[in-house]
């Protein structure tokens, strides 16, 4: 769709990147820690005073404290956690759990493993809920792993209190596996709370918990994110991590951390993007969309079923030609062919391109 988008010259609110800077300070730390001669590889396991940070981070935030030495390492980007944590459980013939829609990297590196992917698909009919009686029916003797995200990439939603405890009772007396992708954790709105899977024994020790540099300080061209786990569950991690990787960019992971002691940088990104969120939901007042609930995360799901009958791929290629404004069609976060009349737009924009995209919509 980027590409489609730039071949007619279309706003773009397909892909999930800001169309605005990252933070002029952050910038000069990297330039300044280059200067300083932190351009050799870092720590297998990442620079220490980032993974201390980290730790601090989580038990101020979640309550329990992730040991820096061996529970901590920083990757190149969240993808590469996700693709190593995958890699790392998953043999050919063993089961993971995906509930759609998902963010499409988990399903084909499970299958490039021999895994085997059962899916739970939700539906807007009730907002994208989990109905945890069908979950539990999934899960077998071959299940080895359950991948959730909160909140959730593409529907905007998040796990409650409830689903928390339901997830609970749904692995107890088992050996299954959780990877929980928390990407988006601190883009949240509304007052709600980001439920961790950090905040539960019951599910972090037998979770690998991945987060991004990228989304907290608008760089996911730096390609910088990292993974929690138990120590046990980590030194397995690291085993193909120190072969895949080895270790991620130095001077700015020392610029990270030089950055994040001020704990603004990240509490306040909730609120930044919240004003982002209800400048472009009112823009949209204007247009023939049905926006659906958005409680965090930086996209906003549309529905258009009253505007056209065609799929969700070729109504938004359709925009891109005829409206110049790119989004995502939802049918492509989920394995089965699902086509419920919604499309994805990201609204991590600058208000003049958020301006600019809904003036046209407005025309559809």
């Amino acid at each position: 769709m980027t590409q489609l988008a730039n071949e007619h010259q279309a706003v773009n609110l397909s892909q999930g990147f800001p169309d605005f800077e990252t933070s002029p300070e952050l910038i000069d730390l990297v330039y300044r820690k280059m200067n300083a001669g932190h351009n050799q590889y870092a720590p297998m396991e990442g620079v220490l005073r980032l993974r201390e940070l980290i730790a601090e981070k989580n038990e101020k935030l979640h309550g329990y404290y992730y040991h820096p030495e061996t529970d901590i390492t920083i990757t190149a980007g969240a993808t590469q956690a996700i693709s190593t944590v995958i890699t790392t459980i998953i043999r050919p013939g063993e089961e993971v759990i995906i509930i759609e829609p998902a963010y499409d990297s988990y399903t084909p590196i499970v299958k490039a493993m021999g895994g085997i992917v059962k899916t739970l698909e939700l539906s807007p009919t009730n907002n994208y809920r989990i109905d945890w009686f069908v979950l539990r029916r999934l899960i077998n003797s071959q299940t080895k792993l359950i991948i959730i995200n909160t909140p959730n990439n593409p529907s905007a939603t998040l796990f409650e209190e409830s689903d928390m405890q339901e997830f609970i009772r749904a692995v107890e007396g088992s050996d299954i596996l959780i990877l929980s992708d928390e990407v988006y954790e601190h883009i949240i709105f509304d007052g709600y709370k980001h439920n961790s899977v950090i905040k539960y024994p019951e599910l972090r020790d037998r979770s690998f918990v991945v987060a991004s540099f990228g989304k907290l300080f608008h760089t996911t061209g730096w390609k910088l994110g990292y993974c929690l786990a138990p120590k046990k569950l980590m030194e397995e991690f690291r085993k193909l991590h120190q072969f895949q990787v080895f270790s991620v960019n130095t001077p700015m992971q020392h610029a990270i951390a030089d950055y994040m002691q001020d704990e603004e940088s990240y509490t306040q990104l909730g609120d930044f993007f919240e004003k982002k969120r209800n400048m472009f939901f009112k823009l949209m007042e204007g247009t023939r969309f049905k926006l659906l609930p958005c409680k965090g995360t930086y996209f906003a799901l549309a529905q258009y079923d009253t505007i056209s009958d065609e799929t969700e791929l070729e109504f938004a290629k359709r925009l891109v030609k005829d409206y110049g404004v790119a989004s995502i069609p939802l049918s492509s976060f989920y394995s089965q062919d699902i086509d419920n009349k919604v499309i994805r737009f990201c609204f991590a924009k600058k208000e003049a391109t958020l301006e600019q995209a809904t003036k046209r919509l407005r025309k559809v």
